[in-house]
Order: structure tokens, then sequence, then C-alpha cells
């Protein structure tokens, strides 16, 4: 099915283990506030609606998304969690920024999860513009944060699983 025709927000289909034994970070942007607010309250919503206790899940704001990289290796370097979800949101411009910034996101998250052998989850938009960015946070696309709070739960699972 073609994403223009999907919520991808909807796990009805799809077995969720229990957040309770874990613990997350999120990192959110504050660029871009209606959306990444609207993420974050996403991803705070569904950990708690899988069992996440409310004083395991730590929340720190970064000024943009370029920062969430170093947001989440902070984090990683400095406290005991299970996932580090990454919330933020970059909208096309007029200039090539957008992709120097999605690209070197992208990069860093994926560097900071091998670096520390943890989930890193990447909850960034990369939309064309407000409309697409506003259909993807709570929208008639779902919401990217509660998409990042479901991945952060199955690969704590995953991670606890392997790691007997």
């Amino acid at each position: 099915m073609a994403t223009s025709l999907k919520n991808l927000s909807d796990f009805s289909e799809t077995e969720v283990p229990s957040a309770a034994p874990y613990h997350f970070g999120i990192v959110v942007a504050e660029w871009n506030p209606n959306i990444t607010n609207a993420l974050y309250q996403g991803a705070f919503d569904s950990l708690l609606e899988h069992g996440a206790l409310k004083e395991n899940i730590h929340v720190y704001p970064v000024p943009g998304s370029f920062e969430l990289t170093s947001g989440a290796d902070l984090l990683l370097k400095n406290s005991k969690l299970d996932a580090v979800i990454c919330l933020g949101c970059v909208i096309q411009g007029e200039t090539r920024h957008f992709d120097f910034i999605c690209n070197a996101v992208a990069n860093g998250l994926s560097n900071v999860a091998i670096k520390y052998s943890k989930p890193v989850i990447f909850g960034v938009l990369t939309t064309d513009n407000q409309q697409q960015a506003v259909e993807r946070a709570g929208g008639k696309h779902g919401n990217k944060g509660v998409e990042g709070a479901v991945t952060a739960i199955k690969m704590a699972y995953l991670a606890e699983t392997l790691n007997g």
C-alpha cells in the first residue's frame, strides 16, 4: 500500500512487547516545536500505553535536529538507558541545508547506536513542506513519535533477548 494511503502508526496487527522493564531516553529538537512537541507527545503516550513506567522515561530537549546526535551520545554515555528515541523535523527549504542536516543526523545517530550497542531510534521527519510534517505528527499518516516508541520497545526487547 502506498504511504499516501496509510496511517503508518497503526500497530493493531503487530505484537508489541511490554515496555515495563525498560528505561528510555527521548531527545527532542526544539526547532519546529509545533511538530516536535506532537512527536514527543505521541512517543511519550505510546511508551506509557505499552507499559513503560513514567519514571523510566527521561526527556531531554536539544536546540535542533542536528543536535540530536550529541544529545543521544551524551545520554548513553551518562545513563543506563535501554533505548533512545530521537525526534526532530527538517523541512525542505530553498538551499541545500536540508540535505546536509538530514544526512548528518541519519549517519550520526547510526554511529551512536553502533558506538554503544544500544538502539537509537531515528524519529526525524524529513519532509518537503509543513503540511507533510503535520500529516506525520498526528495527522492522516499517523505520528512518527508513536512509531519511534514502538520501535524502541521492540529493539530494547530484542537486545534483552539476545543478551540473555
